[in-house]
């Protein structure tokens, strides 16, 4: 009767546990089966789900899950090698979906594909990508502490006598090293061809010399305006999108365009991606003139989109990086030579910074 009683426990807790495991493998195959779009997070990715993902959602009935992650291609690259890709559609940095793209890790991208791809502009679509928006990073103080007569330039934004506080920047050598000769007075046509010779990444790091007693480095989007309103940061290099976004909630946040840094972000379809059609669909969806519009009302970026940059309203059209007149004295960053000298810099950079 014991030992009845015991098989019987053990066969019914076999069941039990066949159970759970259906249950389990049937809420994995569930999540396999949803497109997965993978972006930088925070206010810019709460313009994506709120100009794009949550209309998709209800339009076009797909199952569509978020994550986020702070850039690089890691993940890609171990999903690929290991056949097991979790993430579809994945924003990228333009120099990361280059890299990523030579490498073998993403889907190529055909405009032919896209039934709204004579709205785009043709210079957004890339072999391995097509353009989610054009962002900008700019200088920012607080107003609260300079009123309107903050630092506008990146020569005054090492002028720490005449603005006393702490300085923020991207602890990363791309877009720093490009600040430090700005600052130097370097023209922003000239910069790339100074920074490719010795001499001239020579007088980036001793710029940077200069302002090292005053530098707090920041790692994601969100940190430079959280250390201004603390207080922590007088004065940061910053996300323009991030700064007209936060002003909007009541900030008093201040910016200046001139030497204005920007640059294009992608969309890439991860190589394998089982859901390559639904995030064709998602992406097509994204071309939409409205939605751009409404993307860019939600954080103020440039779009791709044509005819949403003519329907821009007037009042956002001061705020966006590709406007004319922000463009003036800009510096557009150059993917090919990053491609090219990023491995070597950044090992010089991260020696620079732990020298500190």
């Amino acid at each position: 009767m014991t030992v009845v009683s015991a098989r019987s426990r053990c066969r019914a807790g076999i069941s039990k546990l066949a159970a759970l495991l259906a249950l389990a493998a049937a809420a994995t195959s569930s999540m396999a089966a949803d497109l997965t779009v993978v972006g930088f997070g925070g206010a810019l990715q709460e313009a994506f789900r709120s100009a794009y993902f949550e209309p998709f959602r209800k339009q076009g009935g797909i199952a569509l899950v978020e994550d986020s992650y702070p850039g690089g291609y890691a993940r890609q690259k171990a999903m690929v090698e290991t056949g097991n890709v979790t993430w579809d559609l994945v924003q990228m940095d333009e120099n990361e979906m280059a890299s990523a793209c030579e490498q073998g890790l993403l889907e190529p991208i055909d405009r032919k594909q896209f039934a709204k791809a004579q709205d785009i502009n043709p210079a957004a679509f890339a072999k391995c990508g097509v353009g989610a928006f054009v962002w900008s990073k700019v200088l920012a103080y607080d107003g609260r502490k300079f009123g309107d007569n903050g630092p506008r330039t990146w020569a005054e934004f090492w002028d720490t006598r005449r603005w006393p506080g702490k300085r923020g920047l991207r602890k990363q050598p791309r877009m720093t090293l490009e600040i430090a000769l700005l600052a130097d007075g370097v023209p922003a046509a000239d910069v790339y061809k100074v920074l490719a010779t010795k001499a001239g990444q020579d007088r980036a790091f001793a710029k940077l010399d200069q302002l090292r007693p005053s530098i707090v480095w920041w790692e994601s989007g969100a940190q430079p305006l959280e250390w201004l309103e603390s207080g922590t940061l007088a004065a940061t290099a910053a996300y323009s999108g991030r700064i007209a976004s936060a002003n909007q909630q009541g900030k008093q946040f201040r910016f200046s365009w001139d030497g204005q840094l920007y640059s294009m972000d992608y969309w890439t379809i991860v190589k394998g991606s089982p859901h390559r059609q639904q995030a064709h669909a998602l992406l097509d969806s994204m071309f939409d003139a409205q939605r751009q519009v409404a993307f860019a009302q939600a954080i103020p970026y440039g779009v791709t989109n044509t005819r949403a940059a003519a329907a821009m309203p007037e009042a956002l059209r001061p705020l966006l990086p590709t406007s004319p007149q922000n463009l003036r004295n800009a510096l557009l960053l150059d993917t090919a030579f990053w491609v090219d000298h990023e491995e070597e810099l950044l090992q010089r950079f991260t020696r620079w910074v732990s020298q500190r």
